[in-house]
């Protein structure tokens, strides 16, 4: 019983650990996706709570009826056609383009904090991530289970101070603070899409090793859960900070300096331990269609991947979240779409 449920938790780490990312830890994702829309924001990430339990339940259905082993699989079984082609190469190239990003941000923050060469903190994430992509789908697992819940207690830490600091916390005030754009339902559209894609890299693996629907769609619901509630959370502390978040890279941080240096530290250590769960996702999904779609070996791929992502590591972090997150999302979108169809014909 208790193993089961432990499974349970896992797997929900494993698939909020892989959406998370230091875009969503350090507030960013949150700030360009949902804060600037001011409080229609919360309707927004309950819409993607929603969203990720449906197509959850559909990737994980037709992984486990159809014995995918990669989200490549997966993509060419729902559209097999040129569109297929497009979005198997645009997801691949997103993934490596946010584990390149991903390395740069780790070099960047060593750099701006401990004032040491940015490479150090480029070997450290890439040497640390391969470590852990060598034991597999276990070690993605044992890495989530220790992240994610740290994660929630720094954030949880920082609401409840929060709430204890402010004087203002009402809806009715919040329903005051000044928004910047008004589209916010296609915003939300688009950053559960991107995500929903990217994490079928996790999900279609996951459903090879444990092939029992009922565990994954659980620890799914689980997470969407999970996910929503440190969303909401941070959401919130950012709309209370607007228009000051807007200066920032990390704008969580800034709502964390009022609480002295143990609170950034502690915010910090844990957005870059954020970065390194999505590091191990983005490679562990991209080696594992490298495996089955041209027989390269799992080990051999995460460091040719790594490899790749290095030279690429210099393209700013704001840049990938604004201009190629929503183009990634509008495809994402579309194969969302296409997974429903075939799923409703499938049946």
């Amino acid at each position: 019983m208790f193993k089961k449920i432990g499974l349970i938790f896992q797997i929900s780490a494993v698939f909020i650990g892989t959406i998370v990312g230091a875009g969503l830890a350090s507030g960013q994702e949150i700030t360009q996706f949902f804060s600037t829309y001011g409080y229609k924001s919360f309707c927004g990430i309950i819409i993607c709570c929603i969203i990720y339990i449906l197509t959850g339940y559909i990737i994980t259905h037709l992984s486990i009826k159809y014995k995918l082993n990669s989200y490549n699989e997966l993509i060419t079984l729902v559209s097999p056609g040129f569109l297929g082609k497009v979005t198997d190469l645009t997801t691949g190239m997103f993934l490596i383009s946010s584990s390149a990003i991903i390395l740069a941000g780790s070099g960047a923050l060593i750099h701006q904090y401990f004032k040491l060469n940015k490479w150090v903190g480029i070997l450290l994430m890439g040497i640390m991530a391969l470590m852990v992509l060598f034991r597999d789908t276990k070690g993605l697992i044992e890495i989530n289970s220790f992240i994610v819940p740290s994660l929630t207690i720094v954030i949880v830490t920082l609401f409840i101070f929060y709430i204890f600091f402010y004087d203002n916390m009402s809806f009715s005030y919040i329903k005051t603070i000044p928004y910047h754009k008004n589209n916010w339902i296609f915003s939300s559209f688009l950053y559960c899409s991107f995500n929903i894609l990217c994490s079928t890299g996790v999900i279609v693996p996951l459903a090879k090793e444990i092939p029992n629907k009922k565990y994954i769609f659980s620890g799914l619901i689980l997470g969407s859960i999970g996910l929503t509630v440190l969303s909401l959370i941070i959401n919130l502390l950012l709309i209370l900070n607007i228009p000051y978040i807007f200066e920032y890279e990390i704008p969580l941080l800034y709502v964390a300096n009022r609480f002295g240096k143990a609170i950034q530290i502690m915010l910090l250590t844990i957005i870059w331990f954020e970065m390194f769960s999505t590091e191990v996702s983005d490679i562990f999904s991209v080696s594992k269609t490298l495996e089955q779609t041209f027989k390269i070996p799992y080990r051999a791929g995460c460091i040719l991947i790594f490899l790749i992502a290095l030279p690429i590591s210099q393209v700013g972090f704001v840049k990938l979240i604004t201009f190629l997150y929503p183009a990634f999302g509008m495809i994402s979108f579309i194969f969302i779409l296409q997974c429903l169809i075939f799923y409703l014909k499938d049946r």
